[in-house]
């Protein structure tokens, strides 16, 4: 078994986590990136000196207290880099002054929540007991932690499942307040059904501090990643699209390449074992011709959302210091607003100020995100590319005109606007329609633990790890998949699974 062979699509999360454990354990890999640097939609990019992330908002894992840091760790993801931990996970403001912030100190928190609607006393309680009970256990811990870290957290199953059965949007119904009961839903990235369950792993993360921001962000991030899988032996070819997997008697063989930038479109790469860490849809239906699938997988692909959340994002560079801002900000609006043929009566505004590197000395990027068609924009893409520039345009406009209320005088500070449809992030990543994985229908929490397409029905000696593979998102989920199937490729070789610190 000495001097296996892997060859890996894709130089994701995922991917690149799979290529670093795959080093380390003695087996020989490629990974074969159809883009010209690491991450993925692990990514961003820089408008006249402003770095514009298009990936995290938040990072499980940035302290040693946190399972996930030895991991990390291994991936040489963390160290040298400071981790950042914001006062606010996000603060829902009202033109009229009323605002609901939650604080990442539960403490703080429960202070500002008694202040702001006294008569809700009992209901506020019992949300801040949940939350501290949280904190006395990783939540994550259950899709990364193994058996062992399911047995850990039994005490703790009871009240995470009980807080797994009810939404945000459900438990709001429980204040009698109006502002809190309407920002109460808002307060995970805006999304009202999640599980309270889940949005209290997120916030006793961020109050234990093992939840923050890598400075830098997503690209610094995923090429750290990149450097350690390089300084372990792997070897990763840029701007090597592939077309085909390559299978004999029903075992992948190798790949075949679409283009590249050091070999002839038409080029064969050989290996023992094959992963994907690409597009899912293009992995099954166009890289091995759909010939390996069941009912389960077909019907997941035969019905994708048209509707993306964060699928429209706007960027600004703004010549200001916005630092003393929240980290996120739902600006709730007076008058509605039309936005790429959607009714909004809210923008989600995330600041990165807090993070000095994304930005010259004084000077602030600025996004608001909230969903998008495919549909829509494809539509106008494939009238005419002035068309779809237009509306780009427009839309910035509007959220420029919307958000200036709430910052005086922004529009003679901006110099720098981008805006991302789904289209903009299939050209970029490939992703399908713009897509990121969502979870099976009616499959919810469990789709996490079990995921999609690891492997594929009558395939030998392949195997898929990120988002579509989990049927889930979330960039330590991704990297743990990776380290997983190298474990269980170690196991299914008889070989001592392995890892170190570099």
């Amino acid at each position: 078994m000495a001097n296996r062979s892997v060859i890996i699509i894709g130089a994701g999360i995922g991917g690149l986590a799979a290529g670093c454990y795959a080093q380390m354990n003695g087996y020989r890999s490629q990974i074969f990136e159809r883009h010209d640097k690491p991450g993925g939609v692990c990514t961003a990019w820089r408008r006249k000196g402003y770095v514009f992330d298009g990936c995290m908002h938040h990072l499980t894992g940035t302290s040693c207290a946190s399972a996930l840091y030895s991991m990390w760790a291994e991936l040489g993801a963390v160290q040298g880099r400071e981790m950042l931990y914001p006062d606010e996970f996000t603060s829902i403001q009202a033109t009229d002054g009323k605002t609901f912030t939650l604080y990442t100190d539960i403490d703080r928190l429960e202070q500002h929540m008694h202040a702001l609607a006294p008569a809700d006393a009992r209901a506020i309680d019992e949300y801040i007991r949940a939350a501290r009970r949280f904190t006395r256990f990783e939540f994550f811990g259950i899709l990364t932690g193994g058996t062992w870290g399911m047995i850990r957290m039994a005490p703790y199953m009871p009240a995470m499942f009980k807080a797994m059965r009810v939404t945000l949007e459900q438990y709001a119904q429980r204040f009698s307040d109006p502002f809190l009961r309407r920002a109460f839903p808002m307060m995970q990235y805006d999304f009202a059904n999640i599980p309270l369950g889940l949005h209290l792993g997120f916030l006793a993360a961020c109050h234990n501090h093992t939840m923050g921001w890598p400075q830098g962000g997503s690209l610094p991030f995923a090429q750290a990643i990149a450097r350690r899988y390089q300084e372990l032996g792997g070897e990763i070819h840029y701007k090597a699209r592939v077309d085909k997997v390559l299978v004999e008697n029903d075992r992948a063989v190798g790949i075949r390449l679409a283009d590249s930038a050091d070999a002839q479109a038409g080029a064969e790469y050989r290996a023992d074992v094959v992963i994907s860490n690409a597009d899912g849809r293009t992995t099954i239906y166009d890289m091995l011709d759909g010939r390996y699938t069941d009912e389960r997988i077909n019907n997941y692909y035969a019905n994708p959302p048209d509707r993306q959340e964060m699928g429209l994002n706007i960027y600004l560079g703004v010549a200001r210091d916005l630092s003393h801002e929240p980290r996120a900000i739902t600006y709730l609006l007076d008058q509605p607003v039309t936005i790429a043929n959607e009714t909004h009566d809210r923008l989600d505004i995330e600041l990165f100020s807090f993070d000095p590197s994304m930005a010259p000395a004084g000077k602030s990027p600025l996004k608001v995100t909230m969903p998008g068609s495919y549909a829509y924009w494809q539509a106008l893409a494939a009238t005419s590319k002035d068309r779809y520039n237009e509306e780009k345009q427009r839309v910035a406009e509007t959220v420029i005109d919307a958000i200036e209320p709430r910052f005086p005088g922004l529009r003679g500070q901006i110099e720098a606007v981008d805006v991302t449809t789904p289209l903009t992030t299939e050209r970029y990543t490939g992703s399908f329609q713009g897509l990121q994985a969502w979870s099976p229908s009616g499959a919810g929490f469990t789709a996490m633990l079990k995921g999609l397409s690891k492997t594929l029905p009558g395939l030998d000696s392949f195997y898929m790890v990120g988002q579509w593979a989990g049927a889930t998102i979330g960039i330590p989920l991704v990297a743990a998949m990776g380290r997983s199937l190298i474990q269980n490729l170690c196991k299914r070789d008889g070989r001592r699974f392995v890892a170190s610190v570099g």
